[in-house]
């Protein structure tokens, strides 16, 4: 190939529009490359974040094609390949404020990180004359986590996000409440962890795009994991995701498979479940579901109750 044409959203504070730029191929280079080049050569009216050129400041995130990458760390060998085609799409990030062409506004969740308070709150009894100490099994636990860099991708690929902007956090903001919560310097984890489920910690889609796209490969869904079974521990088990954790364990314990039409009931109650009757008649109507259907214990229930007393046994790493 000869060249490149990169597609680029605009915006200047009133007006979007898309413009072309072409550039010819040059092999091993990144995305942040490509877009410097533009800014410096075609168009110097061309507006986006980087500095560190390194996948270590999180700047300089943006959308190829529908999904979210960080500029600086991919290869435009790598997407052109990807996406078989010599034609890119580039967009700021979805599910932030766009300030101007590829440059997000920031500001308003930074505002809603400190609702989990992302710093390390001392015990205070202790004596910070002595410092801090703390062993080399407790920082792994911490490593992982420290290593964000606020690039925003995740929350740019969340699904959840993109339908409740207001009742539901950042992936990178419930990882800051991870962080802190398992640190053992800090005293009180459920005040990191208690503002996570008051915003709605049991609505993640697994859809898992958090954990695929992370430049930083940090296991999102799993510190989301330990999140909510914390909570649990923390006595927070009237609410629907506590209820509807629990609806699985106990059905998956008694047959070896999920009662779906005793499920609703056990995870929302009665009530509420009445007001879904439409619904229900729906998926009955197009054989989804058969309300006369109890399922029966599947081969080898005793195998997963052996299964359940053996996971009830063994303690926390």
């Amino acid at each position: 190939m000869d060249t490149v044409t990169l597609r680029i959203k605009r915006y200047d504070g009133v007006k979007e529009w898309y413009q072309e730029y072409q550039l010819p191929y040059e092999k091993g280079k990144t995305l942040l490359y490509s877009l410097t080049k533009i800014r410096e050569e075609l168009d110097p009216t061309l507006t986006f974040s980087a500095a560190c050129r390194h996948a270590i400041c999180g700047s300089c995130a943006v959308r190829v094609n529908g999904n979210a990458f960080l500029a600086c760390k991919t290869s435009l060998d790598q997407l052109l390949e990807t996406f078989e085609t010599e034609r890119l799409t580039l967009e700021p990030l979805n599910n932030f404020p766009v300030i101007r062409d590829l440059v997000v506004d920031w500001e308003p969740k930074l505002e809603r990180m400190k609702a989990v308070r992302p710093w390390l709150i001392p015990s205070e009894d202790g004596d910070p004359s002595e410092g801090f100490r703390q062993s080399p099994e407790d920082f792994r636990k911490i490593a992982s986590p420290t290593d964000c860099i606020l690039c925003g991708i995740c929350s740019s690929e969340c699904g959840q996000l993109s339908l409740n902007q207001e009742g539901y956090l950042d992936p990178f903001i419930l990882n800051k409440a991870y962080r802190f919560a398992v640190d053992s310097r800090d005293a009180a984890p459920e005040e990191h962890i208690r503002p996570a489920l008051e915003k709605g910690l049991w609505k993640c889609l697994h859809c898992m795009e958090c954990v695929t796209k992370c430049p930083k490969e940090i296991d999102l869904a799993g510190e989301n994991a330990y999140l909510r079974q914390a909570s649990i521990q923390m006595g927070e088990r009237d609410n629907k995701g506590a209820r509807h954790a629990y609806a699985f364990v106990e059905d998956v314990k008694s047959k070896g498979r999920l009662n779906e039409v005793t499920l609703p009931m056990k995870t929302e109650g009665f009530v509420s479940t009445m007001n879904r009757i439409p619904f229900a008649l729906r998926l009955i109507r197009k054989g989804k579901i058969n309300p006369l259907h109890m399922p029966r214990e599947v081969e080898g229930i005793e195998g997963v109750r052996k299964i359940y007393e053996h996971a009830q046994g063994v303690k926390e790493p």
